[in-house]
């Protein structure tokens, strides 16, 4: 480990802590949201939900110190409208998030996939296929399947209604039991 990535460990250790109080609100809020389907790393920027992910939270916080600030901390007032919303997506009582999602982590093409994921409905499933033929690059599979797999957004951004096919689920960052129960909680049950 360099040290520069332990210098961000303990800016990690020290904002983080219960007892941080800042001058002034960070550029990015950052927190843990435990759900149903494990535990979401929690990024929210000025522009939005940078990133819901089901990665290690150190590997969370570097990514988003050098893609989207490193003034990084608490900030309730941010995250806790975000973490109302997943805990009312996973109780069922929210088809469609309102929160705006901030995808600066993603690549240019990753971006053009998961704003495709946008628009799939609550409640339906899409395929690799159909979405690489939507984008226009209908042989692109692998690519349109490591976006997916990259999005910093999970569960707002809806990449686990991407299955293989009708009998093959797929996989998915937070695994196969999460994506499972995700289908699940939108009335959609495991492919056949």
């Amino acid at each position: 480990m360099s040290s520069g990535s332990s210098g961000d460990l303990d800016a990690l250790l020290r904002v983080t802590s219960p007892t941080y109080v800042g001058d002034r609100h960070p550029d990015v809020a950052f927190g843990v949201h435990e759900g149903p389907v494990g535990r979401l790393i929690l990024a929210v920027s000025g522009r939005g939900v940078a990133a819901c992910s089901y990665e290690d939270e150190n590997v969370v916080f570097e990514r988003v110190a050098r893609g989207v600030s490193s003034f990084i901390g608490p900030d309730p007032r941010r995250l806790d409208p975000v973490r109302r919303e997943l805990d009312a997506y996973f109780s069922g009582r929210l088809r469609a998030f309102t929160t705006t999602v901030d995808l600066q982590l993603a690549t240019p093409f990753a971006r053009t996939v998961l704003q495709m994921m946008l628009a799939v409905p609550y409640g339906t499933v899409t395929t690799y296929r159909e979405i690489a033929g939507r984008i226009g690059r209908p042989r692109a599979l692998r690519a349109v399947g490591n976006a997916l797999g990259a999005n910093p957004v999970c569960v707002i951004v809806p990449c686990h209604r991407v299955v293989e096919s009708e009998d093959v689920l797929g996989g998915y960052a937070g695994g196969t039991t999460a994506k499972e129960r995700l289908l699940r909680i939108e009335g959609r049950h495991r492919p056949r």
